[in-house]
């Protein structure tokens, strides 16, 4: 009798390891985040360190942006009256410290039109019928956003910039000079009344 009771028991253990192992194994589309991005689930980080700069190294944490579907007007037939494929993206920038304050400005002033009176930069993506590619496109659009804001401008040398001040000015010279001729042109049509 105890035997049997334990060869339930380990039924039952069995059981539940074939549970839990099934549930590790879910079905997940090649469009999930997690196969998109495999880095992103907001890796933690102390507070004091400031997040690189360097766009390669840039981290999207995706528990930190606020995600939401909706109709979408792009292709599809009837489907596009059916399903929220429409993705859109929002997070606070003030408030992002996943980038640097430096990028934040950066995409504050180069983007107003992006962001809301809450503060919030708005990414939309409609290009596809699935919800995940659409939301992947989101993604890569912040992904660009960081990388164009993270870009410092090059100094020019001092030969390059001496050849710019050179054509500066030999175009203002160019401009006076057709100015005179204009002028003289317009002196000349005048007629003189005694």
């Amino acid at each position: 009798m105890l035997q049997r009771g334990f060869r339930l028991l380990g039924a039952a253990v069995g059981d539940l390891r074939l549970v839990t192992a099934l549930l590790r194994r879910q079905y997940r589309s090649v469009y999930s985040l997690d196969r998109l991005y495999p880095d992103s689930g907001g890796t933690a980080r102390s507070q004091d360190q400031e997040p690189s700069s360097n766009p390669s190294s840039i981290d999207i944490p995706i528990d930190r942006l606020a995600v939401t579907y909706s109709r979408s007007s792009g292709p599809g037939g009837q489907n596009v009256n059916k399903v929220n494929t429409k993705a859109e993206v929002r997070f606070h920038v003030a408030t992002a410290d996943w980038l640097s304050t430096d990028v934040r400005n950066v995409i504050t002033a180069k983007y107003p039109n992006r962001i809301n009176r809450a503060g919030q930069l708005i990414v939309t993506s409609e290009v596809s019928r699935y919800q995940m590619r659409n939301l992947a496109d989101c993604l890569q659009k912040i992904r660009d956003m960081v990388t164009a804001a993270s870009e410092t401008p090059k100094q020019p040398s001092k030969e390059s910039a001496e050849i710019r001040r050179m054509r500066v000015e030999t175009m203002h010279r160019e401009r006076l000079r057709q100015k005179k001729i204009q002028s003289s042109i317009k002196q000349d049509r005048r007629v003189t009344i005694d």
